[in-house]
């Protein structure tokens, strides 16, 4: 089945609803929103024809999954779209990559490990059963010699002859007896099914992952086929949120997971003038969007009175934080007399004409040229772990900020390598001494966790994630489901099914943020009464369940009991 193919014309969405506000004056917004109409899943007897921005997942489930991983090993090139829409042939080589596939998987490589294991352990028992006395011998064959008859007359045989004794007698009557349910395959088959009809999503998912944390791969799949009956992206949170986990589940078993996550892109913009779904998303969760207001109003706090403000950012991600800040800074009377900010990106996307940093650039430049703030913007091609302090072009006179926005969580840290690139970026950016360092990240352990703990870290953070959607969308919205499918799918799957440097979604708990930003030799900022007042009266716009509190110096922001973001300063 192709990994992609066209979906209904007749979904096409045309409302625009988050149209980026520098729009040519000409276009009157007519390209529709996530321009592509291929969708990502398709669950049930009535499939979500969605449309999304680079490439979707179609078909049953479980055959989009498997088959992005398989074209992906059978070409260097594994995405081609023929004119139809549909994807270019690789039968000749999938099954083999396939099966490459699962050798490669961590849960194939542990069970293969453990059947070596039986193996060797099976024939050092016979090796030892051969020096055991002659009666033991005679038992142990006897017995063999009953469990291999068709029926339990032999067996009533040797234990009335006193070969065995009643304490293995009854237990072997009950293996052999023709009703026994031990000896019924589809007895047993029937109560497992019946077992799981009375089990909900929830309680299906974590016996899945449990099965997988075991090596259980047949249990897990069949968990997996009945719950694609039973949940569906389109339905409520917990419907939609368990049809996530049971992708990443299964990209798992086939190991699939890096080539899904690196298929899907969130964001990069459709087109020049439109959101991508990351920026989407900041918009329409509060909890995103207040991590932001946060890192903001800090950043105006520390630098009162400063003639240059310089901010180096590590992931400017379409500039969304930087068109708030800037507009703040049009009508304050504080505001620096000049601008720079400093947008590092990998080497790739600064000339990438739609998304790219110097795209990004552009858009800022006019923006502050319209509130009449003097700005800057510098676009360093550069992977961070490459990053270098000349690079950033750090001035003196200047009063330099470092702003870290859901990034540092991607770089490896010592528990997959001994380079330690997150520890290593913190300590080179101490070392250019800036006067505040603002930290958002969400708070979770998908990091060290290991598999099954993991997965409930995952159920937990997301559950409140997909649930806080409901007060700000409706479920049928076309954007909130790019959304869910591009942006948090994406994230599920990887941190689900993928391990070592492959996973990159490695969040971690304020805590350990703390730790980090310690060791480093960072000092904790606490927001000031100013910022804490802001962002209350700002939250009132919001429905109640919505929660924010300030613990430990950072602001935690989130939905219902569950911390999703956390906002910190540090100098």
């Amino acid at each position: 089945m192709s990994f992609v193919r066209r979906a209904d014309p007749s979904t096409a969405y045309t409302d625009n609803l988050y149209i980026h506000k520098f729009a040519a004056p000409s276009s009157n917004f007519a390209v529709r929103r996530f321009s592509s109409d291929t969708q990502l899943f398709r669950y049930g007897p009535e499939p979500y024809n969605g449309e999304y921005g680079h490439m979707g997942f179609t078909g049953s489930p479980s055959a989009a999954f498997q088959n992005s991983f398989c074209s992906q090993q059978a070409s260097l090139t594994p995405y081609h779209l023929t004119a139809d829409g549909r994807s270019l042939s690789v039968a000749d080589t999938q099954s083999n990559s396939c099966s490459d596939a699962a050798k490669e998987s961590p849960v194939a490589s542990n069970v293969s490990q453990q059947n070596s294991q039986s193996v060797s352990d099976t024939q050092s028992s016979e090796i030892e059963v051969e020096f055991d006395e002659d009666e033991i011998r005679l038992k142990l064959q006897e017995l063999e010699h009953a469990l291999l008859e068709d029926g339990d007359e032999i067996l009533f045989e040797i234990s009335q002859a006193g070969s065995i004794n009643d304490e293995w007698a009854d237990p072997m009557k009950n293996v052999l007896l023709p009703n026994s349910p031990k000896e019924s395959e589809s007895s047993i088959s029937c109560a497992v099914s019946n077992s799981r009809a009375t089990r909900t999503p929830k309680q299906l998912l974590f016996d899945c992952a449990t099965a997988l944390s075991e090596y259980n791969i047949d249990e897990a799949q069949v968990i997996i086929s009945d719950l694609r009956q039973m949940v569906s992206i389109q339905g409520d949170p917990s419907q939609r949120i368990a049809a996530y986990l049971v992708e990443g589940l299964a990209a798992r078993i086939v190991a699939s997971g890096n080539g899904i996550y690196k298929a899907l892109t969130c964001k990069d913009p459709p087109t020049l003038y439109q959101l991508s779904a990351m920026q989407i998303l900041f918009e329409i969760c509060p909890c995103f969007r207040l991590g932001f207001m946060a890192a903001n109003y800090a950043i105006l706090e520390a630098c009162k009175g400063e003639e240059r403000l310089h901010i180096i950012d590590f992931d400017i991600n379409q500039g969304s934080q930087y068109i708030t800040l800037i507009q703040f800074l049009k009508n304050n009377a504080n505001k620096p007399q000049h601008l720079r900010i400093t947008g590092v990106d990998d080497p790739e996307t600064v000339q990438r004409p739609i998304g790219g940093l110097k795209v990004i650039g552009q858009r800022l430049e006019q923006l502050a040229h319209d509130c009449g703030v003097s700005f800057e913007f510098r676009a360093v091609g550069a992977n961070l772990g490459d990053v270098t302090p000349a690079m950033l072009d750090c001035r003196p006179g200047e009063a330099l900020v470092v702003n870290f926005a859901f990034q540092l969580h991607h770089l490896p840290d010592e528990s997959v390598s001994i380079m330690n690139e997150r520890d290593q970026l913190l300590r080179m950016v101490k070392g250019l001494q800036p006067k505040l360092v603002t930290l958002v990240e969400q708070d979770a352990n998908t990091n060290t966790a290991p598999f099954l703990t993991r997965f409930r870290e995952v159920y937990d953070y997301y559950a409140a994630l997909f649930d806080s959607l409901d007060a700000t969308l409706p479920r049928e919205s076309p954007d909130r489901m790019n959304v869910e499918r591009q942006c948090l799918a994406r994230e599920i799957v990887n941190i689900l099914a993928c391990e070592g440097p492959d996973r990159v979604e490695r969040y971690e708990v304020a805590g350990k943020w703390r730790a980090r930003m310690t060791m480093a030799g960072f000092t904790q900022c606490p927001f000031n009464s100013n910022v804490i007042c802001g962002i209350k009266s700002v939250l009132k716009s919001y429905c109640d369940r919505y929660k924010f509190e300030e613990d430990h110096g950072g602001l935690h922001f989130g939905w219902g009991k569950k911390t999703l973001i956390v906002s910190s300063a540090w100098q």
